[in-house]
This record gives structure tokens, C-alpha cells and sequence, in this order.
């Protein structure tokens, strides 16, 4: 299992280099010529103890408020954020087509006990929603819950990411200076 995972690392990281756009193939393209100045800063794609964990942040924000077009979003509010643009977009993808709905059924519940609407939105959200339509459940009872509990939802995750990335940052350096002092005594 363990030969396996290099192996694997491997065919990822030759994938990304053949898909992913290159820097010069960002600067050419007719698109984004008006703003590659702004966007291809190369402080916004260099990975530091502080874009990162704003990028993160960020990413946790548009992935989870912004229903569609999360990467877009994600990358224009790193501009004037200094945040990180590809850890903003990869941490979108904290929201997909598994982890949607359970998020979604959260904020209500959770929204439902901020806002102590408990007598006024009765019943079992999944339920209700299965026999009525999402639609007509959310535009009806469960909009002003859900809404509350997404913001609150975010706001967790967000700053939760920030200060998970912003340790993990701080561990993966501690571990290459403690690798770097053994190297080093040998």
C-alpha cells in the first residue's frame, strides 16, 4: 500500500503539469490581458506563512456562499486580500456534489437554533423537503434558517481553516528545520 502512494503522487503531479495553464499561457490569453498585471502578482501565487492561510480562509467563504463560479470569485477576492490564489481555489472544492447537501441540512438545523424558530419551522427538513419540492421548502420556511446558518456555518469553517492551515504551516516548518538540525549533527 505504501509502494503505491508515490506512484500515484507521481501520475497526479504529471497530470497537473499537463493540464494546469502555465504562467506564460495566463499572460497571453486575450481574456485576462487587461488585468495579468494584477493577477499574475507573484506574491498572490507564492505559497508564505500568511497568504496561505488566507487563501484558505477565502477559499472556505466562496466555496461555501457562492453556489456557482467559486474559482472566479475566489481568485478575485484574493487580489485585494493578499490571499494565496491557488490555495483560495483549491479549498473550494470543500463544497461538491457529496458534501452539499449534509452542509446544507446543517446550516438549516443550525440557523433553526440560532434564530429559536423551533415552533414555527416544525418537522424534519429532508422530509418536508422531499414531499414539497427544495424549492418550494426553501422559498417558503427554511430560507431565512438556512441563510443564518450558512453564514454561521462559514464563519466556522473559515476561521477554523485559517488557524488548521496557519498550524500545519508552522508544523511542516518546524519538521524540515528538526530534519534539517539531524542532517546537519550527522
Amino acid at each position: 500500500m505504501a509502494s503505491a502512494a508515490p506512484g500515484l503522487w507521481q501520475r497526479f503531479a504529471g497530470w497537473c503539469a499537463r493540464n494546469l495553464p502555465t504562467r506564460e499561457s495566463m499572460e497571453n490569453s486575450r481574456l485576462l490581458r487587461p488585468v495579468a498585471h494584477r493577477v499574475l502578482a507573484p506574491h498572490l501565487w507564492r505559497f508564505t506563512r500568511r497568504s496561505v492561510p488566507r487563501g484558505v480562509a477565502l477559499g472556505m467563504v466562496t466555496g461555501i456562499l457562492f453556489p456557482v463560479a467559486q474559482i472566479p470569485f475566489s481568485a478575485m477576492l484574493a487580489l485585494p486580500l493578499r490571499a494565496n490564489i491557488p490555495a483560495a481555489a483549491l479549498t473550494t472544492f470543500i463544497t461538491n456534489p457529496f458534501t452539499t447537501p449534509p452542509l446544507w441540512v446543517a446550516a438549516y438545523w443550525i440557523g433553526k437554533w440560532a434564530l429559536r424558530i423551533d415552533a414555527a419551522l416544525p418537522g424534519d427538513p429532508v422530509r418536508e423537503a422531499a414531499n414539497a419540492g427544495w424549492a418550494q421548502w426553501l422559498l417558503s420556511d427554511a430560507a431565512p434558517a438556512t441563510a443564518v446558518g450558512l453564514l454561521i456555518v462559514t464563519g466556522a469553517f473559515a476561521i477554523g481553516g485559517y488557524f488548521l492551515s496557519m498550524f500545519g504551516w508552522r508544523m511542516w516548518i518546524a519538521r524540515k528545520w528538526r530534519n534539517r538540525r539531524t542532517r546537519n549533527q550527522d
